[in-house]
Protein backbone atom coordinates (compact mmCIF):
# COMPACT_ATOMS: atom_id res chain seq x y z
CA UNK A 1 0.00 0.00 0.00
CA UNK A 2 1.43 3.16 -1.33
CA UNK A 3 1.90 6.11 1.94
CA UNK A 4 0.52 9.33 1.08
CA UNK A 5 2.64 12.41 -0.53
CA UNK A 6 3.26 14.45 2.35
CA UNK A 7 2.47 18.03 2.19
CA UNK A 8 4.33 20.16 -0.19
CA UNK A 9 7.45 22.27 2.29
CA UNK A 10 7.28 26.00 2.31
CA UNK A 11 10.44 27.62 0.95
CA UNK A 12 13.28 28.36 3.85
CA UNK A 13 15.33 30.63 2.43
CA UNK A 14 17.89 28.58 1.61
CA UNK A 15 18.95 30.47 -1.56
CA UNK A 16 18.64 33.85 -0.70
CA UNK A 17 21.24 36.07 -2.37
CA UNK A 18 22.01 33.35 -5.09
CA UNK A 19 21.40 33.30 -8.58
CA UNK A 20 20.49 30.29 -10.23
CA UNK A 21 20.59 28.98 -14.00
CA UNK A 22 18.45 25.71 -14.15
CA UNK A 23 18.81 23.43 -17.88
CA UNK A 24 15.99 21.97 -19.13
CA UNK A 25 13.59 23.59 -17.06
CA UNK A 26 10.20 24.10 -19.14
CA UNK A 27 7.23 22.27 -18.62
CA UNK A 28 6.63 19.94 -15.88
CA UNK A 29 9.42 17.47 -15.10
CA UNK A 30 12.30 18.17 -11.95
CA UNK A 31 13.72 21.05 -14.12
CA UNK A 32 10.70 23.45 -13.39
CA UNK A 33 10.13 21.77 -9.77
CA UNK A 34 13.95 23.21 -8.96
CA UNK A 35 12.94 26.43 -10.85
CA UNK A 36 10.32 26.87 -8.87
CA UNK A 37 11.74 25.44 -5.72
CA UNK A 38 14.79 28.30 -6.16
CA UNK A 39 12.25 30.87 -6.57
CA UNK A 40 10.57 30.05 -3.13
CA UNK A 41 13.59 29.61 -1.73
CA UNK A 42 14.64 33.01 -2.43
CA UNK A 43 17.28 33.48 -5.27
CA UNK A 44 17.80 37.06 -6.16
CA UNK A 45 17.33 35.92 -9.83
CA UNK A 46 16.91 33.18 -12.03
CA UNK A 47 17.91 31.82 -15.68
CA UNK A 48 15.80 28.79 -17.09
CA UNK A 49 16.45 27.34 -20.50
CA UNK A 50 14.71 24.48 -22.70
CA UNK A 51 14.97 23.56 -26.37
CA UNK A 52 11.39 23.78 -26.60
CA UNK A 53 10.50 27.60 -26.46
CA UNK A 54 6.22 27.50 -26.02
CA UNK A 55 7.09 25.63 -22.83
CA UNK A 56 10.29 27.77 -21.93
CA UNK A 57 8.25 30.99 -22.07
CA UNK A 58 5.32 29.55 -20.37
CA UNK A 59 7.62 28.04 -17.90
CA UNK A 60 9.08 31.54 -17.33
CA UNK A 61 5.70 33.28 -16.77
CA UNK A 62 4.56 30.87 -14.02
CA UNK A 63 7.74 31.53 -12.16
CA UNK A 64 7.24 35.43 -12.56
CA UNK A 65 3.33 34.86 -11.13
CA UNK A 66 5.04 32.92 -8.00
CA UNK A 67 7.87 35.59 -7.42
CA UNK A 68 6.25 38.53 -9.11
CA UNK A 69 9.75 40.14 -7.34
CA UNK A 70 12.07 37.83 -8.61
CA UNK A 71 14.23 38.59 -12.25
CA UNK A 72 13.20 35.59 -14.52
CA UNK A 73 14.83 35.23 -17.64
CA UNK A 74 15.05 32.77 -20.12
CA UNK A 75 16.54 31.52 -23.27
CA UNK A 76 16.69 28.25 -25.93
CA UNK A 77 19.86 25.84 -25.17
CA UNK A 78 20.55 22.87 -27.11
CA UNK A 79 23.19 21.13 -24.26
CA UNK A 80 24.60 19.60 -27.55
CA UNK A 81 25.28 22.08 -29.34
CA UNK A 82 28.58 24.10 -27.65
CA UNK A 83 28.06 27.79 -29.26
CA UNK A 84 24.31 27.77 -27.63
CA UNK A 85 25.87 26.78 -24.47
CA UNK A 86 28.19 28.99 -24.58
CA UNK A 87 25.80 31.81 -25.65
CA UNK A 88 23.37 30.96 -22.90
CA UNK A 89 26.55 30.49 -19.91
CA UNK A 90 27.02 34.34 -21.58
CA UNK A 91 23.96 35.13 -21.22
CA UNK A 92 23.17 34.21 -17.65
CA UNK A 93 26.42 35.76 -16.08
CA UNK A 94 24.65 39.11 -17.64
CA UNK A 95 21.28 39.18 -16.84
CA UNK A 96 22.08 37.20 -13.68
CA UNK A 97 24.89 39.59 -12.42
CA UNK A 98 27.55 36.06 -12.07
CA UNK A 99 26.04 32.41 -11.74
CA UNK A 100 25.72 31.32 -8.53
CA UNK A 101 23.88 28.13 -8.93
CA UNK A 102 24.15 26.01 -11.83
CA UNK A 103 21.66 22.61 -11.97
CA UNK A 104 22.26 20.55 -15.15
CA UNK A 105 19.03 19.02 -15.44
CA UNK A 106 18.82 18.41 -19.09
CA UNK A 107 19.10 14.41 -20.33
CA UNK A 108 17.26 11.83 -22.31
CA UNK A 109 15.68 8.49 -21.46
CA UNK A 110 13.46 6.06 -23.28
CA UNK A 111 13.31 2.22 -23.61
CA UNK A 112 15.22 0.21 -26.18
CA UNK A 113 17.15 -3.36 -26.05
CA UNK A 114 20.94 -2.88 -27.02
CA UNK A 115 20.55 -5.46 -29.80
CA UNK A 116 17.79 -3.37 -31.11
CA UNK A 117 19.38 0.01 -30.61
CA UNK A 118 21.15 2.11 -33.39
CA UNK A 119 24.14 3.98 -32.70
CA UNK A 120 22.55 7.39 -33.32
CA UNK A 121 19.82 6.13 -30.41
CA UNK A 122 22.89 5.34 -28.66
CA UNK A 123 25.10 8.44 -29.44
CA UNK A 124 22.07 11.07 -28.57
CA UNK A 125 21.29 9.58 -24.98
CA UNK A 126 25.00 10.12 -23.99
CA UNK A 127 25.55 13.29 -26.01
CA UNK A 128 22.75 15.14 -24.20
CA UNK A 129 22.44 13.58 -20.57
CA UNK A 130 26.75 12.89 -20.18
CA UNK A 131 28.20 15.25 -22.95
CA UNK A 132 25.83 17.99 -22.29
CA UNK A 133 26.34 17.86 -18.78
CA UNK A 134 29.98 18.45 -18.98
CA UNK A 135 29.95 21.21 -22.06
CA UNK A 136 27.65 23.20 -19.20
CA UNK A 137 29.41 22.17 -16.19
CA UNK A 138 32.82 23.25 -18.11
CA UNK A 139 31.05 26.50 -19.14
CA UNK A 140 30.07 27.31 -16.03
CA UNK A 141 33.54 26.42 -14.53
CA UNK A 142 35.37 28.94 -16.81
CA UNK A 143 33.15 31.98 -14.88
CA UNK A 144 32.87 30.37 -11.44
CA UNK A 145 36.59 30.06 -10.75
CA UNK A 146 38.02 33.39 -11.33
CA UNK A 147 35.20 34.61 -7.93
CA UNK A 148 36.23 31.08 -6.02
CA UNK A 149 32.52 30.24 -5.57
CA UNK A 150 29.72 28.71 -7.41
CA UNK A 151 27.64 25.32 -6.56
CA UNK A 152 26.85 22.82 -9.34
CA UNK A 153 24.28 20.14 -8.92
CA UNK A 154 23.70 17.71 -11.43
CA UNK A 155 20.81 15.17 -12.41
CA UNK A 156 21.63 11.35 -11.95
CA UNK A 157 19.56 8.42 -11.93
CA UNK A 158 19.57 5.27 -9.66
CA UNK A 159 20.07 3.39 -12.70
CA UNK A 160 23.36 4.74 -12.48
CA UNK A 161 24.13 2.22 -9.59
CA UNK A 162 21.21 -0.41 -10.49
CA UNK A 163 20.05 -2.52 -13.72
CA UNK A 164 17.16 -2.67 -15.48
CA UNK A 165 16.17 -3.83 -19.47
CA UNK A 166 16.02 -1.63 -21.87
CA UNK A 167 17.91 1.28 -20.28
CA UNK A 168 21.79 0.23 -21.52
CA UNK A 169 22.11 3.98 -22.66
CA UNK A 170 20.33 5.72 -20.15
CA UNK A 171 21.79 4.08 -17.56
CA UNK A 172 25.73 4.30 -19.04
CA UNK A 173 24.75 8.12 -19.61
CA UNK A 174 23.57 8.07 -15.63
CA UNK A 175 26.62 6.48 -14.22
CA UNK A 176 28.68 8.74 -16.48
CA UNK A 177 27.34 11.41 -14.57
CA UNK A 178 28.01 9.91 -11.70
CA UNK A 179 31.56 9.33 -12.63
CA UNK A 180 31.97 13.12 -14.10
CA UNK A 181 30.29 14.71 -10.88
CA UNK A 182 33.03 12.94 -8.71
CA UNK A 183 36.03 13.77 -10.81
CA UNK A 184 35.02 17.57 -11.92
CA UNK A 185 34.12 18.11 -8.12
CA UNK A 186 37.78 17.54 -6.38
CA UNK A 187 39.12 20.05 -9.39
CA UNK A 188 36.45 22.59 -8.33
CA UNK A 189 36.77 22.61 -5.15
CA UNK A 190 40.37 23.73 -5.43
CA UNK A 191 38.58 26.86 -6.19
CA UNK A 192 35.72 26.83 -3.63
CA UNK A 193 33.04 25.84 -5.76
CA UNK A 194 31.34 22.82 -4.97
CA UNK A 195 29.81 20.30 -7.63
CA UNK A 196 27.31 17.22 -6.20
CA UNK A 197 24.54 15.34 -7.58
CA UNK A 198 20.95 13.83 -6.90
CA UNK A 199 20.26 10.39 -8.00
CA UNK A 200 15.98 9.88 -8.35
CA UNK A 201 14.80 6.89 -9.00
CA UNK A 202 11.12 7.46 -10.08
CA UNK A 203 10.05 11.05 -9.95
CA UNK A 204 6.56 10.73 -12.25
CA UNK A 205 5.81 13.70 -14.75
CA UNK A 206 4.08 13.69 -17.89
CA UNK A 207 7.47 13.20 -19.54
CA UNK A 208 8.43 10.10 -18.11
CA UNK A 209 4.81 8.87 -18.98
CA UNK A 210 5.62 9.22 -22.70
CA UNK A 211 8.99 7.66 -22.56
CA UNK A 212 8.06 4.47 -20.71
CA UNK A 213 4.84 2.11 -20.28
CA UNK A 214 2.56 2.04 -17.66
CA UNK A 215 3.08 -1.27 -16.51
CA UNK A 216 6.37 -0.53 -16.10
CA UNK A 217 5.81 2.73 -13.81
CA UNK A 218 3.73 0.93 -11.69
CA UNK A 219 6.30 -1.67 -11.21
CA UNK A 220 9.10 0.55 -10.25
CA UNK A 221 6.54 2.68 -8.10
CA UNK A 222 5.39 -0.47 -6.24
CA UNK A 223 9.09 -1.14 -5.38
CA UNK A 224 9.90 2.19 -3.78
CA UNK A 225 10.00 2.37 -0.02
CA UNK A 226 6.75 4.23 0.10
CA UNK A 227 4.93 2.56 -2.67
CA UNK A 228 4.67 4.84 -4.64
CA UNK A 229 6.70 7.35 -7.28
CA UNK A 230 8.68 10.87 -6.09
CA UNK A 231 7.01 13.65 -6.49
CA UNK A 232 9.01 15.71 -8.72
CA UNK A 233 8.95 18.11 -5.90
CA UNK A 234 10.31 16.18 -3.57
CA UNK A 235 13.83 15.84 -5.79
CA UNK A 236 14.21 19.51 -6.11
CA UNK A 237 14.03 19.67 -2.23
CA UNK A 238 17.36 18.04 -2.42
CA UNK A 239 18.90 20.08 -5.09
CA UNK A 240 18.15 23.14 -3.58
CA UNK A 241 19.51 21.86 -0.14
CA UNK A 242 22.77 20.84 -2.43
CA UNK A 243 22.98 23.84 -3.65
CA UNK A 244 22.48 25.95 -0.20
CA UNK A 245 24.91 26.68 2.35
CA UNK A 246 24.10 23.84 4.15
CA UNK A 247 25.86 21.28 2.18
CA UNK A 248 28.79 23.69 2.07
CA UNK A 249 31.15 20.49 3.18
CA UNK A 250 29.63 17.84 0.84
CA UNK A 251 32.13 17.50 -2.52
CA UNK A 252 31.13 15.10 -5.48
CA UNK A 253 28.71 13.40 -3.60
CA UNK A 254 25.69 11.46 -5.35
CA UNK A 255 22.23 11.94 -3.25
CA UNK A 256 20.18 9.21 -3.65
CA UNK A 257 16.47 10.46 -3.40
CA UNK A 258 14.94 6.92 -3.34
CA UNK A 259 14.93 3.71 -1.21
CA UNK A 260 16.53 1.69 -4.38
CA UNK A 261 20.20 3.06 -3.95
CA UNK A 262 21.26 -0.05 -5.58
Amino acid sequence: MAVAVPPYVEGHGLLKGRSVLITAAAGVGIGFAAAKRAVEEGCRAIFISDIHERRLGEAAEKLKAIAPGTPVFHQICNVTDEAQVQALIAAAEDKLGGIDVLINNAGLGGMKNVVDMTDEEWDRVLDITLTGTMRMTRAALKVMIPRKAGAVVNNASVLGWRAQKGQSHYAAAKAGVMAFTRCSALEAAEHGIRINAVSPSIAMHEFLKKASTEEELAHLAKVEAFGRPAEVWEVANVMMFLASDYAGYMVGEIVSVSSQRA
